[in-house]
């Protein structure tokens, strides 16, 4: 089972319900359309968020905001 799900929340909301249940958040971000893609740190605290949050689960694909990272320039001497 995946770690990660997609929920009708914001993410205050979400960390507060993922604090409530003890359950650790590996990542988190908002999406798009609204609402929260989050991942747990194990699957059993995956488990326990969608028993939860089980009535705000966004069923399906969502679009996701785009991931960018910088790489690091090489060093010139």
């Amino acid at each position: 089972m995946s770690r990660a799900m997609n929920v009708a929340l914001t993410e205050a909301e979400v960390i507060a319900h993922c604090e409530g249940a003890d359950v650790a958040i590996s990542a988190i971000e908002p999406l798009p359309a609204g609402g929260t893609h989050v991942v747990t740190v194990t699957g059993d605290g995956a488990a326990i968020m969608r028993r939860v949050l089980a009535k705000h689960l966004i069923e399906g694909r969502v679009k996701r905001f785009a991931f960018m990272h910088s790489r690091p320039t090489p060093l010139s001497y």
